[in-house]
């Protein structure tokens, strides 16, 4: 029998609209409000990463602190530069280094790679299959995707998605 995995891809949530760049708009009051209720979903759900890819930028990161707060997280995210600007591809291949031992990866990224890499990943079997609107992913969305097989063989239509979830408080 395969070991089942789960992926769980996030877009980060609400940020302030103004910062000297795009990178450094950190999360307004109610991103962090909102991120904190999906961690506390998530955390609900079972879901426990044994590795976290989170973007550079500054809302991602802020993103992570408070989704690992309301779920009771401890784990320090592997912070990747290239999940700033990357496109789905790119996510498929960071999510492929993932060490074979891990049975729990979180990807927290910007739209629109977040929302193509769902699309791309729903195999159309799952509980939550549908849910995610084509060309839709909230701020605070989280999709659960079980995944079969090793980390490195992750590609399109490889996930089947058990839940989806939009953080709001």
């Amino acid at each position: 029998m395969e070991k089942q995995r789960l992926l769980v891809v996030v877009r980060h949530a609400k940020a302030e609209q103004f910062a000297p760049s795009d990178v450094e708009r950190v999360l307004s009051d109610r991103g962090r409000e909102d991120g904190r209720a999906l961690g506390a979903w998530l955390g609900g759900f079972g879901v426990v990463p044994d590795v976290a890819y989170v973007s550079y930028a500054a809302r991602t990161r802020e993103t992570w602190d408070v989704v690992a707060a309301g779920a009771g997280w401890r784990l320090a995210p592997r912070i990747d530069g290239n999940l700033y600007g990357t496109d789905e591809e790119g996510v498929f291949e960071l999510i492929r280094t993932t060490p074979a031992d891990a049975d729990t990866v979180v990807v927290i990224g910007h739209n629109p790679t977040m929302a193509m890499l769902v699309q791309l990943l729903d195999d159309g079997e799952g509980e939550a299959s549908g849910a995610v609107e084509l060309g839709s992913f909230p701020t605070s969305a989280a999709a659960v995707f079980e995944v079969a097989g090793p980390w490195e063989d992750v590609a399109a239509m490889g996930g089947r998605l058990v839940a989806f979830e939009v953080g709001r408080a």
